[in-house]
């Protein structure tokens, strides 16, 4: 693959984006207090980072300075962040539609980069915190293995393991995996979560 060369990551993020979208409506008041794998998120908290770091994207498509964005959300209803994850995603949507959109650098946490690599990193954020949400809730089955593997795919390629994790990066220390791990799994683990089930 030469450095023109890219997956284009849109059709993957608006499936990534319907996968959580499904998953935030399940979600029901009583559960806006339980525990996730993400560990300074209780179920809240993590909407409302989903929910604020998917309005930032929207800003970093639409040409603005998504770091002048707070990734997060307050003031939501507990039975209104399926409707406020609808309206960021779809602006999200609209504002990474353009291919010229893919070739542009744009500034993310992370560094300069070009759109797509971006959008890339985008997919394994949301696909990643969509299975924090389904430990959450207990939906534990019937995730999309593709969009695992993408980002997993990602995860590995901006965080390999010669990078060293500190302060900065927000992510914990790569734990090992058990033998005949999901991909699901395989992702949570690179980027340091320990499912629910086994904490």
């Amino acid at each position: 693959m030469t450095s023109t060369e890219f997956i284009d990551p849109r059709p993957l993020y608006v499936r990534a984006t319907e996968q959580a979208a499904a998953l935030i409506k399940t979600v029901r008041p009583e559960d806006m207090d339980r525990p996730t794998p993400c560990s300074e998120f209780d179920v809240r908290g993590l909407l409302g980072h989903i929910v604020g770091g998917t309005r930032r994207i929207a800003v970093v498509g639409e040409g603005g300075d998504g770091l002048a964005v707070d990734p997060s959300t307050e003031g939501v209803a507990d039975d209104g962040w399926a409707a406020a994850y609808d309206e960021v995603r779809v602006r999200v949507l609209k504002a990474w539609e353009s291919d010229e959109r893919m070739t542009t650098p744009v500034r993310v946490p992370w560094g300069e980069v070009p759109g797509h690599a971006a959008l890339s990193g985008y997919v394994m954020e949301i696909v990643t915190h969509t299975w924090d949400l389904a430990e959450a809730v207990g939906h534990r089955g019937g995730l999309d293995p593709e969009l695992a593997g993408f980002a997993l795919a990602t995860a590995r390629a901006v965080l390999p393991d010669s990078r060293p994790r500190d302060a900065e990066t927000p992510f914990a220390a790569r734990r090992e995996t058990p033998d005949g791990a999901g991909v699901y799994e395989q992702l949570a683990a690179w980027l340091g979560r320990e499912p629910l089930s086994r904490t």
